[in-house]
């Protein structure tokens, strides 16, 4: 099958995709999103579940009786972002965007909700999932705490993501890692303040802080295996409030991402022997609070085989990427593929105008692409539940 042709659902999308992109909503608060989806499922003749992680939706859709099942997943939230474009279906709220293509994605799986719901060309059940909360709250772990996979069974679960500065019209697939863990850290190190000018009078946190960053960058550079991925960045640092005072605390935090979950254990336990180290070297108190936050996101080889058949079918075999490069971003449907077997697709937002990257205040998602993945949807669902 060919991206959707048919000029009125192709124009229903753009119009979902830019009222969804005029009134973003941030995680949880996705009130007027939610209803939007919830009323065009509706309207499509799709049984309706509201509610899941609070303003999550979930359609099921039935035809025929084999009993397989898949769940197709799309995110909804905007970014803690102030919007720097100038178009018509620019942000209508200060401090929020959707600067990630949520609204996109959400239009394309609503246009593919629409064109299955009319031509029922499987046998199975699918499940749409609209999930809030991907930016940063874990909303699909929270659907899943509400019992997502319990009362809406997926033998495989599937999600999309657009990618800038890659073709419009390719897709992209891998079995294994596509996105890394990405944990959160905070070291609160407590000395002994002092004068500015006397500094034997006390224990300077900021002198041992600014070691403990140097430090931290020997885990990923001398302790972890140099063939295996890992990000340690202290991205705050923060101390003090007047020049000629030497403060009592010094606090800073960041962000470390790896593949391997291994890794990930290495990394966590390295810092923890840093920051003791460091503490009895100075005689400070060092308190380093590490939370798991996402984990990485690894497709299984046989979805992903899957995955890249059912979008070649849409663009051809040679717009299908077979192997990208994975990247240190994250994302939290890997909560999902841990619960369930799937993959995660990356789909060209292109290079041109609204190409520039994610959670960037001039992004904009490419209204071109919006056919592409519809179809990509489709062409899954009717595969994975053919018709016999």
């Amino acid at each position: 099958m060919a991206p959707l042709d048919d000029p009125a659902l192709i124009d229903q999308m753009t119009a979902w995709r830019r009222d969804i992109h005029a009134h973003p909503e941030t995680a949880f608060e996705e009130r007027r999103t939610a209803d939007i989806v919830a009323e065009a499922l509706e309207s499509f003749g799709i049984e309706v579940t509201r509610g899941l992680a609070e303003t999550g939706i979930v359609g099921r859709l039935t035809s025929g009786d084999s009993g397989r099942t898949i769940g197709l997943r799309a995110d909804m939230d905007a970014l803690p972002l102030d919007e720097l474009n100038t178009f018509d279906h620019r942000s209508r709220h200060p401090g929020k965007m959707h600067g990630c293509g949520h609204d996109g994605h959400t239009a394309m799986l609503l246009g593919a909700a629409r064109r299955l719901a009319e031509t029922r060309n499987f046998d199975g059940t699918v499940h749409f999932i609209f999930q809030p909360a991907e930016e940063g709250a874990g909303g699909a772990r929270v659907m899943i705490e509400d019992g997502l996979f319990l009362r809406f069974p997926c033998d495989a679960v599937y999600g999309m993501h657009n990618w800038p500065g890659m073709e419009a019209g390719t897709i992209g697939v891998r079995g294994g890692p596509m996105l890394a863990a990405a944990d959160l850290f905070s070291i609160t190190i407590r000395g002994q303040g002092a004068h500015g000018a006397m500094p034997h009078l006390g224990i300077d946190p900021v002198v041992v802080g600014a070691e403990l960053v140097s430090a931290l960058q020997t885990i990923a550079s001398r302790t972890v295996d140099p063939m295996k991925a890992a990000v340690v960045s202290v991205t705050q640092f923060h101390a003090g409030a007047a020049d000629n005072v030497i403060p009592d605390q010094a606090v800073l935090s960041g962000t470390t991402r790896a593949f391997d979950p291994a890794v990930q254990d290495r990394i966590e336990a390295r810092m923890r022997a840093v920051c003791a180290g460091l503490a009895v070297a100075h005689d400070v108190t060092i308190d380093l609070d590490y939370r798991r936050n996402y984990p990485p996101l690894i497709n299984t080889d046989a979805e992903a085989d899957r995955a890249a058949r059912a979008a070649a079918a849409v663009v051809g075999d040679a717009k299908v990427i077979r192997d990208p490069e994975p990247v240190m971003g994250a994302e939290d449907f890997a909560f999902m593929l841990q619960a369930r077997p799937g993959a995660y697709v990356w789909i060209g937002n292109g290079a041109g105008e609204g190409g520039c990257m994610l959670h960037n205040p001039h992004y904009d998602f490419n209204d071109a692409i919006l056919p592409v993945g519809a179809a990509y949807w489709v062409s899954l669902v009717e595969q994975e539940l053919a018709v016999s």
